[in-house]
């Protein structure tokens, strides 16, 4: 494929981040991705079949989300009389509750959204997939050799070097993410009508993360079919707790009365952190930590549950689909045997400098984005008896992450990952360029539905590391329980 001369302009992000690593910082000015269709002059070269130009003016978001009133003077809350639940002990996130006012009968059926997303936005251009490909094999490909040659300079195996190798792999696994996103669309079918390639492409690119293609392509899709939900859902279920001395909020609680609110809030949020990016995608992977208890404890690579599932129905890996998980395992296999082999060769430190570390930010992207997704202090889970596919999709969050550095060169990197993902949870099948037209119609025919906040991506996530620990039942759903604690938590 021939890469024209504008199209390297997407390819130099993974340069410039080489010598700083301010692109993580947020980021005041207000900005908004448009529908590719209404970019017009701000296009990059049609080598890639009119990839959207990244670093492009953005366009002002049409109507900006309302900010959280001010309690009066009898320190009565007037968000009270518009929520659909007891809003006493819950923290209010951008969202300012506006997840937490809708009811049941607020939902459409998917026939309804299905019918005002354009018909083009389901439409998969393989030419056009293969571009995107090419960036993020390149940009990656770019950042390696640059790390390659930096091996000469900074000695991996010195801890004097360890600051230069950890810059280098945030750069490296923030441009190898990109990868990640692709292969996550062809487990989707979002990447190309020709399965073959599809699967070649997805089955490659998550081999050489640790990734079992096909393990992880059924566990994904039974994400998509019960989001937000407590039992059955997979990845980010919370605990459910009756207390503030029960399971994990006991110890956010201990930490708070020994520390003060502030800093038990900060302790505790360096643990989740961790936890939950660092830890989090193995454990998820080998124990299935996170996932909804329905299935007792899972591993993507053995195809049987590890423990007896509460509903043996709903087995993660039912039928055809234990072959599959052992197809996946013969790429691992390979991709830790040519691994081991190299460390032998090489040395744990260069392997670390080169893959391993890399690999980290790559997993930590991952459960940042997922958790952000689909998680905060005023967003509620459901019940069996609550929850249904739409209401599960429309409880997915699109957050700004145009505004991760001045010229959204992240979230183009990413493939838009995260600005558009409520329309992605709802059909999985519309392809990452295609999924602000659909957000742009789900947004303007369902405002009162969609979920949009402003808040910066580094406060939202060091608020949920906080807040996000346990819920508890009210009415219909279940949200989290933070009693309290909400002038800590509010942003």
């Amino acid at each position: 494929m021939f890469i024209g001369p504008k199209s390297v302009a997407a390819l130099t992000v993974a340069a410039s981040l080489l010598s700083s690593t301010a692109a993580f910082a947020p980021k005041s000015s207000v900005s908004s991705s448009a529908a590719s269709t209404k970019v017009g002059a701000a296009t990059l070269s049609d080598a890639f079949g009119g990839i959207s130009n990244p670093f492009a003016p953005k366009q002002k978001m049409s109507s900006p989300p309302p900010q959280a009133p001010q309690n009066d003077d009898n320190n009565e809350d007037p968000r009270k009389g518009a929520m659909a639940i007891d809003i006493d002990g819950i923290a209010f996130s951008g969202l300012n509750g506006k997840a937490l006012s809708l009811n049941p009968e607020d939902f459409p059926q998917a026939k309804d959204i299905r019918a005002v997303i354009p018909e083009d936005c389901f439409n998969v251009e393989t030419e056009k997939s293969l571009g995107y490909l090419s960036v993020s094999v390149l940009g990656t490909a770019l950042c390696t050799a640059i790390g390659v040659n930096m091996l000469s300079v900074f000695n991996p195996d010195s801890l004097w070097t360890l600051p230069v190798w950890t810059a280098y792999s945030a750069v490296t696994g923030t441009v190898a993410m990109g990868l990640w996103v692709l292969a996550h669309e062809c487990g989707h079918g979002a990447f190309s009508k020709n399965k073959q390639l599809q699967d070649a492409v997805g089955y490659i690119i998550h081999s050489i993360m640790l990734v079992p293609y096909y393990s992880w392509q059924r566990s994904h899709a039974v994400h998509h079919q019960y989001t937000n939900h407590m039992e059955l859902g997979e990845t980010h279920v919370p605990e459910s707790v009756a207390a503030d001395d029960d399971g994990s909020l006991a110890g956010r609680t201990a930490l708070v009365n020994a520390l003060g609110k502030e800093d038990g809030l900060k302790a505790w949020g360096v643990i989740q952190g961790f936890l939950h990016l660092i830890v989090g995608w193995p454990a998820y992977l080998l124990i299935g930590a996170t996932g909804g208890p329905a299935r007792g404890m899972t591993n993507h690579y053995y195809a049987n549950p590890l423990t007896t599932p509460d509903q043996p129905k709903k087995e993660l890996f039912p039928g055809n689909w234990k072959e599959k998980v052992y197809k996946s395992d013969i790429g691992i296999a390979a991709v830790l045997g040519i691994v081991a082999a190299w460390t032998a060769c090489n040395g744990v430190g260069q392997m670390m400098a080169l893959y391993g570390g890399p690999l980290i930010v790559v997993n930590a992207w991952l459960v940042a984005y997922t958790w952000l997704q689909h998680t905060d202090v005023d967003v509620p889970h459901f019940g069996e008896d609550d929850h249904n596919f739409v209401k599960g999709a429309l409880h997915t969050i699109d957050r700004p992450y145009d505004k991760l550095d001045p010229w959204g060169a992240i979230d183009f990197l990413h493939h838009q990952i995260g600005t558009t993902h409520v329309a992605h949870h709802f059909d999985s099948t519309i392809p990452h360029y295609k999924a602000q037209a659909a957000t742009d119609a789900i947004k303007e025919k369902f405002p009162e539905l969609y979920l949009y906040d402003p808040t910066p991506i580094p406060e939202a996530l060091w608020r949920v590391c906080k807040g996000c620990t346990a819920v508890e039942k009210r009415g219909d759903r279940w949200v989290w329980k933070n009693d309290g604690l909400e002038e800590q938590l509010e942003i």
